[in-house]
């Protein structure tokens, strides 16, 4: 057995990944881990000289030292140094900065790269190593030092201007910039009165729906009853109406490509309710290796999962088709490969993200992953392996019906081949029934049996979600996949957006913030100027662009901003206001203050009275249940609203949906707004009574 001395020494980052490459690569390799980055700028100061070409000050970080000293120890004695870190621009720059306390030379071949922690990829990668790309890493650091020279240029201002403990990024007040304009669009919103009219009508025996579509022979949209009452008053409900055209055709609804970065997160988000940071965590442990048992040991599950590409490579397409054949048969299969255009401005420098083998199905793995880890499994190797089949084909039929000018139609649809809808379906894939329309056929006649006008009101655009506003950012070139988390959950722990259920609603502090960037940095918060930043980084991993020029191009503008703002900006006062109570404990006026995690009442006395109470938030309506408290509302360690009673716990009230001031008519019974598709209802919660809410 050859000695410690003769071994080569690999350094990726994570202890899980090197468990598992130690295992792929024998007896001759020693796998030690890095623990992430081992340099990086100091968090005391700047760290960039600007007047000499931005140069960076790296310093060991704090807390690495003993991790430093073992790779050092380990470097001497090893036959040969690997740097086996990510394959991306940080992972390029931990390998370099790694090389560099190590005193290696950045142009040995010593650089391993892979997409997926699996035996024959790894042992594949180690017979071609390279030499450390220094376009990688100098992107990387073209977007560490200006991160650093906009944040800590614009975080002391708002310290000494708004409040301490606040921060401001390129990409983090961009996000922000998105949730409040969203708001403000909601407040402005005039919701618009529409009707519709479904219709019963009977053909022969058989009866279907068909909606108002227009009159003589034009589409028109209902705005108001008396529309309605003038449509209806043309019907004569003695007469048939006649069946003008029968429109029946194959539809074909293709799969989705496999998952980006950014796909996986917004999908995680709406099925599995993740939030984008636990996404990225799970996606990580699935990467660097699951134990498996004796027979297959630890294997990296999925491939890397920081991309934008929705490209797979030949192989995966190949044991995907095998795959499909031989357990959904030849008809599942797609013939021709399959072309998915990327997002504009993606790198495409990894594969789209996919089971390592297509064989290893979530049934096989159930009882080895953990609950969350089965859950995301599943949902990125069936949207792979759906991918790889063929489309879901519908027969539909559309009906066009007329009386005295009124013309109505009808849809149908139903599954005729389902396709990808085997393995995977979308939200939408699942709301969508078959809707089977009775064998009509043009001149045919059909007799009109009830009508149903509804009124409804355009609704204002729905606040942000983490998954639409990962969407937002990816649209508009903001950031990129490994940006997306670390910013959503910074701008959340500024307490700039507080999240209520599921969506994202600015704060007073978020708005103050963004206020005095939009008006003194507005290069930060202009989406075109960050988008086009994002593209000369990628200009710089291409080698077409030098990072230092870069940096200037962009900092020079921001400098003279800072200036100007410096002397401008004027300081903000969050001032308390009375609560209108006094305080409990030494009798003094009770104060609203704005703390880290927004609003709460203090004593006026503060630091000499420390007495603080939370703000509930009273509803206007008296307990259903004891008659006596007040309903408020309150937030479960989820964040998610509820209701329940200001008694507690002498009374143990409460509810998700909000209570009204009205008992049911049928039963007595309190009633509860509530959230559904398409508006907002009023119901009992026996399930005896409900009505539309009519704006």
């Amino acid at each position: 057995m050859p000695s410690t001395k003769q071994k080569n020494l690999v350094i990726v980052e994570s202890p899980s990944k090197a468990k598992t490459i130690e295992k792929y690569l024998g007896r001759n390799y020693h796998v030690v881990a890095s623990l992430g980055h081992v340099r990086d700028l100091p968090k005391s100061q700047m760290g960039v000289d600007i007047d000499h070409d931005y140069e960076p000050k790296y310093i060991s970080i704090r807390g690495k030292g003993p991790v430093i000293k073992d790779l050092k120890k380990e470097a001497k004695k090893a036959k040969r140094v690997y740097l086996a870190a990510d394959p991306d621009r940080e992972g390029e720059a931990i390998a370099w900065h790694v090389s560099h306390l190590l005193g290696l030379d950045d142009d040995d071949k010593n650089r391993v790269v892979f997409n997926e922690i699996t035996k024959d990829t790894v042992k594949q990668a180690f017979k071609t190593p390279r030499s450390i790309d220094m376009n990688l890493v100098d992107a990387q650091q073209a977007r560490r030092v200006l991160d650093r020279l906009v944040g800590y240029s614009i975080s002391p201002i708002l310290w000494a201007k708004v409040k301490k403990g606040l921060s401001a990024g390129r990409v983090q007040s961009i996000a922000l910039k998105l949730v409040i304009e969203r708001e403000n669009e909601i407040k402005k919103f005039v919701p618009q009165e529409y009707w519709t009219i479904e219709s019963i009508f009977k053909h022969n025996k058989d009866k279907f729906k068909a909606n108002f579509y227009g009159l003589d022979g034009k589409k028109v949209e209902l705005k108001n009853n008396d529309e309605v009452k003038e449509v209806l008053g043309r019907v004569d409900k003695k007469k048939d109406f006649s069946i003008d055209k029968v429109t029946k055709k194959e539809r074909k609804r293709m799969p989705a490509a496999p998952f980006t970065t950014s796909s996986l997160q917004q999908e995680a988000n709406k099925r599995l309710n993740f939030k984008t940071r636990k996404t990225m965590m799970i996606a990580q442990q699935l990467y660097e290796g699951i134990n498996l048992g004796r027979k297959e040991g630890t294997v990296g599950l999925i491939t890397y999962m920081r991309t934008d590409s929705k490209r797979i490579s030949k192989v995966a397409e190949a044991e995907a088709s095998k795959f499909i054949h031989e357990e959904y048969g030849e008809p599942f299969a797609i013939i021709k490969e399959r072309k998915d255009k990327n997002q504009e401005g993606a790198q495409d420098a990894h594969e789209a993200i996919r089971p390592s083998s297509v064989f290893r199905t979530p049934a096989s793995l159930k009882d080895i992953l953990s609950r969350d880890q089965f859950r995301l499994y599943n949902l990125i190797w069936s949207r792979f392996v759906a991918s790889q089949m063929t489309p879901a084909i519908f027969d539909t039929m559309t009906v066009d019906l007329s009386q005295n000018g009124v013309m109505f139609r009808a849809n149908g649809s139903k599954i005729k081949f389902e396709g990808y809808r085997k393995v995977y379906q979308s939200a939408a894939d699942k709301a969508r029934k078959d809707n089977i329309l009775p064998d009509l056929a043009e001149g045919d006649t059909a007799k009109l049996q009830s009508n149903d006008p509804a009124q409804h009101f355009t609704q204002p655009p729905a606040r942000f979600t983490e998954a639409s506003l990962v969407k937002a950012l990816e649209e508009n070139g903001v950031g990129r996949p490994s940006t997306y988390a670390p910013t959503i959950d910074t701008i959340q722990r500024r307490y700039y957006v507080k999240l209520n259920g599921k969506s994202f609603e600015p704060t007073e502090l978020g708005e103050i913030v963004d206020n005095l960037i939009q008006a003194y940095f507005p290069d930060i918060v202009n989406i075109d100027f960050t988008a086009n930043l994002e593209d000369e980084l990628d200009h710089i991993e291409e080698g077409k662009e030098n990072w230092v020029k870069v940096v200037d191009r962009y900092y020079k503008p921001f400098a003279k901003e800072l200036e100007s703002a410096e002397d401008k900006i004027e300081k903000v006062q969050i001032k308390d206001e009375p609560a209108g109570m006094d305080c409990d404990i030494c009798g003094a006026p009770m104060v609203i203050k704005m703390g880290r995690y927004g609003k709460f009442y203090a004593c006026s006395r503060f630091p000499a009275c420390r007495n603080t109470k939370p703000i509930v938030k009273e509803i206007g309506v008296v307990c259903p249940k004891c008659k006596k408290g007040q309903v408020i509302e309150r937030k479960s360690k989820k964040n998610r609203i509820f209701y329940g009673c200001s008694r507690y716990p002498d009374c143990d009230f409460v509810s998700w949906d909000k209570p009204i001031n009205r008992d049911c008519p049928k039963d007595g019974h309190y009633l509860v707004e509530k959230k559904v598709k398409g508006g907002r209802q009023v119901i009992c919660p026996n399930g005896d009574y409900e009505e539309d809410i009519q704006k």
